[in-house]
């Protein structure tokens, strides 16, 4: 039995490689897989969901694995300009964006805090999983292929594939180990991979916009805030009449990457919704900020809720939601409405939040 190290590393590739149209169709997969969870991931903020960004680590681990035996199986298509085809260029731009967005994971979860420009890693990260999709689909239909039965040999296909996953999950929580006995930056992101910020008041955490919702500083003195629809009087305020009577500690977690836990300051949702005489059947309210951007957050869950005028001891600055934005612990910086100047009591969801989050802003 040969036991140079190349033919030892071969006979142990061949024992937990998959056949190579199912390593295929398993790349497509996991990438459709990463992008789903990814996306969703952006919308929830509660330690309840920490299943989902498990999943999202290990299959991207797994990912790493099959990406290898795929980039080994075809390496000699791209090195000799011989076997060059039409679809040369797409592979190889397939490959970029796939290395890419493995590349921006492994640095961001070492804690690494390196921006291009005003992005942060894991935003970078974010776009390199976006673009892959489609580049995926495409290189897919070059080489249409689909598995064979004999490619489903299903005792040895399972465990090949459990021993994927396995693997990925024993290497994702080595990672986690390695960031804290090295006590490396990586050690202190929370579940959601946001690294912390700490500090307080509006200098303590970055300013960020959601797409292009970046007004002007709203003037307090003409700024009102109305709270109106199912209820049994409409109420409207200035902003001197706006008496921030209410204080608690939330975290607000940020998609592009980063969260931080400060004292904020300012009016109760509750405390609205009862001086307005929320309708019974009500069941969502609706955050309306000055730039039409809006969130809903069901009756119950908006309750406790603050709309709030203050950060640590200061008022909130322009950057930071000024006159007044939504704290909703719980959830993710996107759905705390900044610069709010209408609450809406409704009786019906707002299915259609999600398309004002991608063109508020846009002129």
């Amino acid at each position: 039995m040969d036991r140079r190290p190349a033919a030892l590393l071969g006979r142990v590739r061949d024992a937990v490689e998959p056949p190579p149209r199912l390593v295929d169709w398993s790349l497509f997969a996991i990438v459709g897989f990463e992008v789903v969870t990814g996306l969703v991931s952006f919308t929830v903020g509660s330690a309840s969901w920490w299943p989902l960004f498990w999943a999202h680590r290990i299959a991207g681990l797994t990912f790493v694995a099959l990406l290898g035996f795929k980039l080994a199986r075809v390496r000699h298509r791209v090195t000799d300009r011989r076997l060059w085809r039409r679809s040369t260029g797409l592979s190889v731009l397939t490959a970029v964006a796939a290395i890419g967005a493995l590349a921006t994971a492994v640095v961001w979860v070492f804690g690494l805090d390196i921006r291009l420009s005003y992005w942060t890693l894991l935003s970078v990260h974010v776009g390199f999983g976006l673009v892959l999709l489609p580049l995926v689909v495409a290189h897919l239909s070059t080489r249409f292929r689909l598995p064979r039965r004999e490619d489903f040999d299903r005792r040895r296909t399972t465990l090949k594939y459990a021993g994927l996953l396995l693997s990925g999950a024993v290497v994702y929580r080595t990672q986690e180990l390695t960031n804290r006995v090295l006590d490396t930056p990586g050690a202190d992101r929370r579940f959601t991979g946001s690294q912390p910020r700490e500090g307080e008041g509006n200098g303590a955490f970055p300013v960020t916009s959601w797409v292009a919702d970046d007004p002007e500083p709203v003037d307090r003195g003409a700024w009102t805030l109305e709270v109106a629809g199912a209820v049994d009087t409409d109420l409207e305020f200035g902003y001197d009449e706006v008496d921030p009577d209410a204080e608690r500690e939330a975290l607000l977690d940020c998609t592009s990457g980063w969260y931080t836990v400060q004292r904020w300051g300012g009016l109760r949702v509750g405390d609205l919704l009862e001086s307005a005489g929320a309708d019974a059947d009500a069941r969502y309210v609706r955050f309306v900020s000055v730039t039409g951007y809006r969130w809903s957050l069901p009756i119950a869950e908006a309750r406790d809720a603050l709309l709030a005028t203050h950060v640590g001891d200061a008022r909130l600055s322009h950057g930071h939601g000024a006159p007044a934005r939504l704290v909703a612990p719980g959830r993710r910086g996107f759905q705390w409405v900044k610069w709010v100047t209408r609450i809406e009591v409704r009786r019906r969801g707002d299915p259609a939040q999600w398309v004002v989050t991608l063109i508020s802003g846009f002129d």
